[in-house]
């Protein structure tokens, strides 16, 4: 994808309208989903300057062509999903166990590297069709590729539809960062390629 392109606004929307989607009746949702959509394309923006030598892919899913059907872009985007290569600081052995410090060093060998996955969302439309499944089988491909072992994702404890994904998937529970994502109700889970 282009950097700064339709592709990354129209991912930014998406996130948008399914943040915003348990919510219709609510006063000014449009005003506040369209901030949210300018939010988010800004943090993609921020992502792709490859803060701390991170390396950031943003997939954007989009529905099959039909014939004699026509869809604008946004309507076509059925899907995205954010991802970046990182290393883990010196002493860890999952990203958060230990709290960043003003001087904290990164550790910057081939072991040390993982997959971060995050915004993982798909159009309420288009749900149950197998299109989050498959952008993460995308995901550890793209992790196999790179030599990379360890994919990890932050689910929030109540979100039943995610976690049942990810273990069908094949990720796994990080027990030890279970009691520090305590209070954030949040689990982090891992996949190992």
């Amino acid at each position: 994808m282009d950097p700064f392109g339709a592709d990354d606004f129209t991912a930014a929307w998406l996130r948008a309208e399914t943040h915003w989607e348990d919510r219709p009746g609510e006063r000014y949702v449009d005003n506040f989903k369209r901030k949210f959509a300018e939010q988010e394309f800004n943090a993609i923006k921020r992502r792709y300057s490859g803060q701390h030598g991170q390396t950031y892919t943003c997939v954007v899913t989009v529905r099959k062509e039909e014939r004699y059907v026509k869809r604008t872009v946004l309507k076509s985007v059925v899907g995205t999903l954010d991802f970046s290569i990182r290393h883990l600081l010196h002493g860890e052995s999952f990203p958060g166990e230990r709290e960043k410090h003003l001087f904290c060093s990164i550790s910057r060998t081939n072991l040390n590297r993982y997959i971060y996955v995050s915004n993982l969302c798909v159009a309420k439309s288009a749900r149950r069709k197998s299109i989050a499944s498959n952008m993460l089988y995308f995901v550890i491909e793209s992790a196999r590729s790179e030599g990379v072992e360890l994919v990890y994702v932050h689910v929030h404890r109540d979100n039943e539809p995610a976690l049942e994904l990810y273990q069908k998937i094949g990720f796994e529970m990080v027990e030890m960062a279970s009691s520090q994502l305590l209070k954030q109700q949040m689990y982090l889970l891992c996949y190992k390629t």
